[in-house]
């Protein structure tokens, strides 16, 4: 069953650089939260369900990831032009806060308090990146692997990297290609199932 359609799209390279530019300036401290609310709630430029799925490309692309995100989706809508708008809103703006930042926390860097909102910053990202996890896991039910199977390779995966400590290359090859291969399986079945109804 083909995914729905979202409702809406960039109206242009502007819009896609603005948009883009106005999400990476709300992203301080974890971006996936605001990420998942501009895209699929606010703008409707993607279904949950797309949105879970590219956001998976995107991490296990090189960069970071809602940098990739964008890009994505402005080559979706705009080809080359559009993914190098969507990856100039993601980089301009925050790179000058970036570097004013740099200049000014240089001089207080050795405080406490600097160090208490560099800790209190980290524990609000952990916050909302579990959220947004609670928020989307209903697009699991509507994967073709189950929501069951992806919360094993979900499970196996955190056990590798925060438990065992394996190399996260080593987790993404060998339970991403086991992940891979399942949803192969998984997906051919399905192709399969009307022919043999025929």
């Amino acid at each position: 069953m083909p995914d729905p359609q979202p409702p809406n799209s960039p109206r242009s390279k502007t819009d896609l650089f603005v948009s883009f530019t106005l999400l990476a300036l709300q992203g301080f401290g974890g971006v996936l939260a605001v990420v998942q609310r501009e895209l699929v709630e606010k703008k409707r430029w993607m279904t949950r369900e797309q949105f879970v799925e590219e956001w998976a490309v995107a991490q296990i692309m090189p960069g970071p990831n809602v940098v990739n995100l964008a890009m994505m989706i402005g080559g979706r809508y705009f080809g080359l032009a559009g993914a190098l708008a969507g990856l100039a809103g993601m980089l301009a703006a925050p790179l000058v806060v970036v570097l004013v930042l740099a200049v000014a926390f240089g001089a207080v860097s050795d405080s406490a308090w600097a160090q208490g909102a560099l800790r209190g910053m980290g524990a609000v990202s952990a916050g909302l990146i579990a959220a947004t996890a609670l928020k989307l896991f209903p697009a699991l039910h509507s994967n073709a692997m189950r929501g069951s199977v992806c919360l094993l390779f979900a499970g196996v995966s955190f056990a590798g990297v925060a438990l065992l400590r394996l190399p996260l290359a080593a987790v993404l090859l060998g339970i991403g290609g086991l992940a891979w291969l399942w949803a192969w399986f998984v997906l051919g079945r399905q192709a399969g199932r009307p022919q043999d109804q025929a």
